[in-house]
Parts: C-alpha cells; sequence; structure tokens
C-alpha cells in the first residue's frame, strides 16, 4: 500500500487547499485555495515545506487521521484547535514526528473557523489549473475534486523525517485577528448614498450562518443604495463587498463567482484577508477604510512579518514543550 495520510473523520467540512488557482478569472475560474493563507504558510515552515504546499484545510472541527507510512512529520496552526496525538496533547505551533499507525486528532474549535494540516514532504496529489486546491462546486482540484470523506486516503509525496528536529514557533510572533477589518472604499462607492456609506463604516455586523467558502452573508444594518442596486457585470476581486437588494452586504472569498452585477461598496485588503478567513457565523465584524498606499504598505508589512516567523522557527525540546509551553500556551494558536 502506497505511503499515505488517512481520513478516520473530516470533522464538518475538510479539503485540500494550497495558495489558489492564479491566471484563469477570465475562463470563470475563481481562485480557490486557502481561506487563511498565513496560517496555511505557517503550518508548512513547521514541517519544512515550501510556504505555499498544499494542506488539508478543515472547518470549525477537525476530525481524526491515522498515518499509514512508515514515518511522517505533522503540524498544525490557524484557529485554536485542540490537537492530540495517541491521546497526548500536541503543544502548539509545533511539529511532530509520528510512526505508522499514529492518530491525530483534531478537537472543535475553541476560537477561529479554520486550520490546517500539513505534512513534511506534502501530498502527492496532481494539480489542476496550476494548483491542488479543491472548489467543490466546480468539482475540480484536491481529490476528484470534493470534500474529504471518512476512509480517504491522501498519498505522501515524500514519506519519511527530515534529518532535522520538530520546530516549534512562539504564537507570540504570530499576526492577530483583533481590530476591525481594513477596507478601500469602492468600486462602486457612488451607488450607495451618504447615509448608506456611513452606516457601512459604523455599524456592527455578523456572520451569518449562510456563509462558506465562497462568501460570508452579514447580518446587521441595511445599507442604503443611492438608486438602483443593478450594474454592468464586472471582475470580482477577494474580498470585494457586494450589497444587493437586501441591502445587507456579502463578502466575497476564495471561491467566489469570478464577476458579478450587484455594486460593491468595498474590498477588503489582501492584508486582512486571513482574519476575515478565522471568522466563525455569529462573529463580530467592523469594517475601517483606508487608502490604497495604505492597504498596499500593510500587505508589504505582512510579507515582512511572514519571512520574520520563518526565520523564527526553533528546535522542539520535547520536555519543555510538554510542560511550559503546553501550560502557556494552551492551544494551537494563530487567532487571538
Amino acid at each position: 500500500m502506497n505511503p499515505s495520510l488517512i481520513v478516520l473523520d473530516p470533522g464538518i467540512f475538510a479539503t485540500l487547499q494550497d495558495m489558489g488557482r492564479w491566471g484563469y478569472l477570465r475562463y470563470g475560474v475563481s481562485n480557490s485555495g486557502a481561506m487563511d493563507r498565513v496560517s496555511l504558510q505557517i503550518a508548512n515552515l513547521l514541517v519544512g515545506n515550501d510556504p505555499g504546499e498544499a494542506a488539508i484545510e478543515f472547518t470549525a472541527v477537525g476530525g481524526a487521521y491515522e498515518v499509514a507510512a512508515d514515518s511522517c512529520r505533522i503540524a498544525v496552526a490557524g484557529g485554536r484547535f485542540p490537537v492530540a496525538v495517541g491521546g497526548e496533547p500536541v503543544p502548539p505551533l509545533t511539529s511532530c514526528t509520528l510512526g505508522r499507525g499514529a492518530r491525530i486528532v483534531i478537537g472543535q474549535a475553541v476560537s477561529g473557523m479554520r486550520g490546517y494540516l500539513a505534512v513534511a514532504g506534502g501530498f502527492d496529489v496532481s494539480k489542476t489549473l496550476g494548483s491542488v486546491s479543491t472548489h467543490v462546486r466546480f468539482g475540480l482540484g484536491g481529490l476528484d475534486g470534493k470534500a474529504l470523506d471518512a476512509g480517504s486516503r491522501i498519498p505522501l509525496r515524500n514519506p519519511g523525517v527530515p534529518p532535522d528536529r520538530d520546530r516549534y514557533i512562539d504564537p507570540a510572533v504570530v499576526p492577530c485577528s483583533d481590530g476591525a477589518l481594513r477596507v478601500v472604499m469602492g468600486p462602486q462607492e457612488d451607488y450607495f448614498s451618504d447615509t448608506g456609506k456611513k452606516t457601512f463604516l459604523s455599524a456592527q455586523y455578523r456572520v451569518s450562518d449562510l456563509s462558506d467558502r465562497m462568501g460570508y452573508r452579514l447580518e446587521g444594518p441595511e445599507i442604503e443604495h443611492a438608486g438602483d442596486f443593478n450594474i454592468v457585470s464586472d471582475g470580482i476581486a477577494p474580498g470585494s463587498i457586494q450589497v444587493p437588494g437586501s441591502r445587507l452586504p456579502i463578502v466575497l472569498l476564495a471561491d467566489r463567482q469570478t464577476t458579478g452585477g450587484y455594486p460593491k461598496i468595498a474590498t477588503v485588503i489582501s492584508a486582512d484577508l486571513h482574519r476575515l478567513g478565522q471568522k466563525a457565523p455569529g462573529d463580530a465584524i467592523r469594517f475601517q477604510p483606508v487608502s490604497v498606499e495604505e492597504a498596499e504598505a500593510e500587505y508589504l508589512r505582512l510579507l515582512d512579518r511572514l519571512a520574520g516567523i520563518a526565520n523564527s522557527l526553533h528546535p522542539a525540546d520535547p520536555e519543555a514543550l510538554l510542560t511550559h509551553r503546553l501550560l502557556a500556551g494552551n492551544l494551537i494558536d494563530g487567532v487571538c
């Protein structure tokens, strides 16, 4: 039997995701990819992979997996999820080397919404249009374009253990998810009244239960249009915020449609999309306007911070981790 990771329980919704499928929007194919690309990269750094390597993205509940290989190194990053191997808790943001038959159990999120399970060497899954990312609505990527099921076997590309020791990252260096989501206003800001724009920027919204990887429907005060709420369909960027006739905003995300005919009041900046990807139904959201120049500067700061994280990996000391860090860090972190 080929070396693999066996899905015993996929949790609520688990798929294979990498950094996304780029260059095909003009053909109607959305980017897909990890909802929290920062956490995906951190999980990969912990096991020695390229930061953009495909990993398992799980939602709200992590599920359970079994190693069907002589050895395998894994790491989990993202929201705060309790993680255990063989019934023993795994410290936060720490890789661990496992043998055949080892079972990884990832519980329900304490905070945040999504986590990422990476394996050293990555998964041996063919790319579709340049990406492993799963788009379930399209039936594209991943394992036959589907979410992971109990019994799925995900082949390992390079089974075995890297020569270095397991690694950990101090949770304090991981970007935090607190504060308002920053947005650049537009591109159809003129389709909204002054009252509507004031409402959008001053009100608190909550993520609706009717939210998924395609987009987050928000509940809260209605946003007044200046007139018609229809436009000639145009392109939709990650983080575009449409306001249809319901007057309630919809933030469009990884699996969004590529064009749309409702006006977009604003767009969440690239540096905050990973924070948005960790919002769960019921979580509160506020918006803060910034300029295009500020948005670009914040993205460069995020890239610098990720580079700093890559340089802050430490060899894991099992005894020290299981005492000091486990008690201090609590659970898998990455979401404040």
